[in-house]
């Protein structure tokens, strides 16, 4: 029987066992290798396993591993699924795929299945090209702004540690990307359309955010924040109420939305079968 499952460290309380039961009732085997030596731990894969999730620290080891990468998954330069085929491992991203869907379904209210006009409709919702900016630069910082840009936005990027942003950015200059400090968040978060925030802890500028002393932002009112942190997030339901009372078309989406549309994206990858996502949502809702 095939088997799948999750690499990193730690990865105990990881939720992609229970969504992965859930899409398939039970169908397939999914467990958790949890192992401080990425060399293990990917080798338990190769011997066991016929397609494994990545998560941190490992997405650029796996990245690195790999003997076909997607497309998209070589811009970002970092996997978090990989899947055993004759040709060899073939690496995919499906964090670009977990925030594209999200922030789609947020602006337009639903996915479309025909995407060819879908930045032209983004658009329209803001009532202009968005502003995007994006707050921590690992794995899922990167698939994040990849994402966006080609979701037609312009993106700008921070990160605790300047040379990574900056190295970003030079790896992908058709982009474009803007840099900023991070000493720059509140400035630049009143500006933009869209935050996706990445960093697993809160930092003093959302500290400042829940002040409350905030001037009104854009005309629409439009604002969508995207965050990857569903268990303990930084823009909490006090956070959240602060900023509506400036801001009260802003549109928050838990990690559980990203993390659900990644999963579908890529168990589909692992099997070849659609899981069934509305029982995934269920099994989600439950625990939340």
């Amino acid at each position: 029987m095939k088997k799948f499952g999750l690499i990193g460290y730690p990865v105990k309380g990881s939720l992609s066992p229970v969504l992965f039961r859930a899409g398939y009732g039970g169908k397939y085997p999914y467990d958790l290798i949890e192992n401080a030596d990425f060399e293990a731990a990917y080798r338990k894969f190769l011997d066991e396993y016929e397609g494994v999730n990545i998560t941190a620290p490992y997405k650029e080891d796996a990245f690195r591993k790999a003997d076909i990468i997607d497309p998209v998954c070589q811009r970002i330069g970092a996997t978090n699924l990989t899947v055993k085929t004759p040709e060899g491992i073939h690496a995919y991203n499906s964090d670009y795929t977990g925030i594209r869907r999200s922030l789609i379904e947020t602006a337009l209210g639903c996915i479309p299945e025909d995407e060819t006009d879908i930045n032209a409709g983004i658009a329209d919702f803001f009532g202009h090209r968005p502003d995007a900016l994006v707050v921590g630069c690992g794995g899922a910082g990167k698939a994040a702004a990849v994402a966006a840009a080609d979701l037609g936005m312009h993106v700008t990027l921070m990160n605790r540690t300047v040379g990574k942003v900056e190295q970003i950015a030079s790896d992908l200059p058709q982009y474009g990307f803007g840099i900023r400090p991070l000493a720059d968040f509140t400035e630049m978060f009143l500006k933009c359309d869209v935050l996706i925030y990445t960093l697993p802890e809160s930092i003093q500028g959302i500290q400042a955010l829940e002040s409350g002393e905030l001037p009104p932002q854009k005309d629409t009112g439009k604002k969508i924040i995207l965050e990857a942190n569903y268990k303990t997030p930084a823009f909490s339901p006090e956070v959240m109420s602060r900023l509506q009372k400036t801001c009260p078309g802003i549109r928050y989406v838990s990690g559980l939305r990203w993390l659900l549309h990644q999963a579908a994206g890529g168990y589909e990858l692992f099997t070849g079968e659609t899981p069934d996502f509305q029982a995934m949502e269920k099994a989600i809702t439950q625990r939340f």
